[in-house]
């Protein structure tokens, strides 16, 4: 059997860490050519060393010494800085790169692995949130397929599956509701960073547990099912469903509903997304219908939750609006997980920035990088 191989860009993150887990589930499968991290140069040697790759980078260049030093004696190739994973993943031994790098570090890798022709598992979904039209299109254009990791997504595209040209009524957006659903707007005054990690259901990384405590993450989620099914915002509805169980629904035209269901194991959307369009095995625990009490299902409140407005409103005007809001939210969700800022003006940075920085309504791909620079500055400015 041939073996895909895989670059594995943030490999040391939660869906870094289970993407390997189900390499090494099924290595007569998978070959693993690729990793790389931000910060993580202990996790990235143990993996390194234990998966032999071609290369490994760092994104943080402080810390190439210690990543060359500690492989010296293996054949793996070591560099640092973004600009190597720009290159990685051009490597003609690459098939798939599981782009698993949070927020707008993503962007760039995936433009240069789909320029090459690598077939792409998405679980970044900064990339589709911030310029999504470009990605779409670059994507149509070098004939690359980009399969869904994140779990709405992946049941989403389960869903599509088979349906070919039938109508899209809607699209149904799952939601934990995250650790604040029940808080009223003077609760949530209140919250610290340390509340806000305990999330109930997902074990994520810090930057998209914040994201989900606020409800953004599901805001950017709408935005890449926009891009990723073609289907406008006003027909993805986001429903909050705390047990975790239905993980996203489609409604087609005739008002049927097919929905995909499955315990909260994140190697589940992963392994599908590497073996698509079979389905393997996969170790760990099955749902039991029989210890389902109950399945609920709420409307979420943008009065609480206002990123998800938001969201919502970046996707109607396009543009840049989207890569606005995402640099404002990295920067606000940074200073809120530092304890710099309250809940509340976490909200509002972002909702200012996108007031103040230059809105462009057809943006290149420079425009989207100087509006993330430019992004940032704005919101740093409002919160030292």
């Amino acid at each position: 059997m041939y073996k895909k191989k895989l670059a594995i860009l943030g490999s040391t993150g939660s869906i870094g860490t289970q993407t390997l887990r189900v390499a090494e589930e099924h290595g007569d499968m998978f070959e693993v050519r690729v990793l790389t991290a931000n910060n993580n140069v202990e996790l990235l040697i143990e993996q390194a060393r234990k998966f032999n790759p071609d290369a490994v980078v760092i994104a943080n260049e402080d810390k190439y010494e210690q990543l060359r030093d500690a492989l010296a004696d293996t054949d793996v190739k070591v560099y640092a800085g973004s600009s190597a994973l720009c290159d990685v993943v051009t490597m003609p031994s690459v098939d798939i790169v599981v782009s698993a790098l949070v927020g707008f570090a993503g962007l760039l890798p995936t433009i240069e692995a789909i320029k090459a022709n690598k077939k792409i598992a998405l679980a970044n979904k900064e990339t589709l949130v911030v310029a999504g039209e470009l990605i779409t299109q670059l994507a149509i254009d070098n004939h690359v397929p980009i399969l869904p990791v994140d779990s709405e997504h992946s049941a989403i595209f389960q869903c599509l599956v088979g349906e070919g040209d039938n109508a899209v009524d809607k699209i149904l957006l799952t939601a934990s509701g995250g650790p604040f659903r029940k808080m009223s707007k003077d609760e949530l005054k209140g919250v610290v960073a340390a509340q806000a990690l305990k999330h109930p259901t997902w074990s994520m990384g810090s930057k998209i547990t914040i994201d989900s405590a606020t409800l953004m993450n599901k805001g950017f989620e709408m935005i890449e099912a926009k891009w990723l099914f073609g289907v406008e915002p006003d027909k993805i509805e986001v429903v909050v469903h705390p047990q975790s169980i239905i993980h996203s629904a489609v409604q087609f035209a005739d008002g049927a509903v097919k929905a995909q269901m499955g315990v909260p194991d994140m190697r589940m959307p992963i392994q599908y997304a590497l073996t698509y369009p079979d389905r393997k095995p996969l170790s760990g625990e099955r749902m039991d219908l029989f210890r389902l009490s109950v399945l609920t299902f709420e409307k979420p409140d943008t009065d609480r939750f206002p990123c998800l407005a938001l969201a919502y409103e970046a996707a109607h005007r396009k543009g840049n609006m989207a890569c606005i809001m995402n640099a404002a939210n990295e920067v606000a969700n940074l200073a809120f997980r530092r304890d710099e800022i309250s809940y509340p003006i976490l909200c509002d940075v972002i909702a200012e920035t996108m007031q103040k920085v230059q809105y462009v309504a057809l943006p290149s791909l420079d425009v989207y990088l100087q509006t993330d620079k430019e992004a940032r500055r704005y919101a740093a400015s409002l919160i030292h």
